[in-house]
């Protein structure tokens, strides 16, 4: 779940996993959330758009085929880091990531004949996206995977809206509060409290580990602020724009990961599949069906991935790794989602008289 870079005004597009990419958008996811892959996360409202009418002579899979996919790709790609870090410092996880994800994106870009962006300007901005909405939460959830379970890596990506909701009521002056939006950041607050077991001195959480988690999920709406006071309406798609930002973010990672840590002397076979996978499929793919999405059926219902990506990314941990799952954990998650959910609210527009 990667949070992808700027887009057109007049199409806002869903939260990030994060890991998306945000995330996305996350992405959000975003890990992702992206993500994350939203300006939601950044505290823009998402508007309702009516479906995409299809050109004739297309097949497409049912959107809903393509959300269900896009929420397994996105939920499972935490269980991909935590594969990617037995054999792969995380600095490479991240680098590996970007990297596939970004030929992905390239190679559609190619497909279409579509150029990536050509002002200094344009990418100067990028850079920044790049190091706000790739390079560090990327690097932050693969150190995180180092020391807790994907499972939770997943749920503290499912705050992002949170913290977008608490930052855009500081840096967006134009996104008001109202009483449902701050029930849903105090809710949010109480299902982490829940997840991390607070009412037992956060016995069995490793502090440092759920600190790095949640501070990548708070890079995701900071870079979605800066894109959105910096990049809208910046000509381009947003495959080209994306595929830009991952190009510089691999710049980036190419340097952290020659600085930082020696060049792998073995490529383990299932880290190196999880690497690969997280980036042309979790970063690459899943960001394009996004982009398909949000067309076809509006942000509205296309951000509703989000809430989806914590649920499958618990289940993959427990199933797959053997992580194991205490009951407060899936409670903490829905209260965690529950209070997203509220702070992504608007209030009804009145009619005009």
């Amino acid at each position: 779940m990667s949070a992808p870079a700027a887009h057109r005004p007049s199409h806002p597009t869903p939260t990030p996993p994060s890991d998306p990419l945000p995330a996305i958008p996350a992405g959000t996811t975003t890990a992702g959330p992206a993500p994350a892959d939203a300006a939601t996360a950044a505290g823009e409202g998402a508007t309702t758009a009516r479906p995409a009418r299809r050109r004739p002579g297309t097949l497409l899979l049912d959107w809903r085929v393509r959300f269900a996919v896009l929420s397994v790709v996105w939920g499972f790609s935490f269980l991909l880091i935590k594969v990617g870090t037995e054999g792969y410092a995380p600095f490479q996880v991240a680098l590996g990531r970007v990297l596939f994800g970004a030929l992905a994106l390239l190679s559609v870009l190619l497909v279409r004949r579509e150029p990536l962006p050509r002002s200094l300007h344009t990418w100067g901005h990028l850079s920044v996206a790049a190091l706000l909405l790739n390079t560090v939460p990327f690097s932050l959830f693969a150190f995180a995977e180092l020391r807790i379970p994907s499972s939770l890596a997943g749920i503290c990506n499912a705050t992002s809206p949170l913290w977008g909701m608490a930052l855009s009521l500081v840096a967006l002056s134009e996104d008001r509060p109202t009483r449902r939006r701050f029930a849903g950041l105090g809710l949010g607050f109480l299902g982490v409290l829940t997840v991390l077991g607070a009412w037992q001195g956060f016995s069995g959480v490793d502090a440092t580990g759920t600190a790095l988690a949640l501070l990548a999920s708070l890079c995701y709406p900071i870079g979605w602020i800066y894109v959105r006071r910096t990049l809208a309406g910046t000509p381009g798609s947003p495959v080209a724009m994306t595929g830009g930002q991952l190009l510089l973010s691999t710049v980036q990672l190419t340097l952290a990961s020659a600085v930082f840590t020696s060049a792998p002397t073995s490529f383990p076979l299932w880290p190196t599949l999880s690497v690969i996978a997280l980036g042309a499929l979790g970063t690459g793919m899943a960001l394009q069906m996004q982009y398909g999405l949000v067309k076809e059926v509006g942000p509205t219902t296309a951000q509703m991935v989000t809430y989806f990506i914590p649920v499958i990314a618990t289940t993959a941990g427990v199933l797959v790794l053997g992580e194991q799952l205490h009951w407060n954990t899936p409670v903490g998650a829905l209260i965690v989602l529950a209070g997203a959910a509220l702070t992504q609210t608007r209030p009804t527009a009145r009619p005009a008289p």
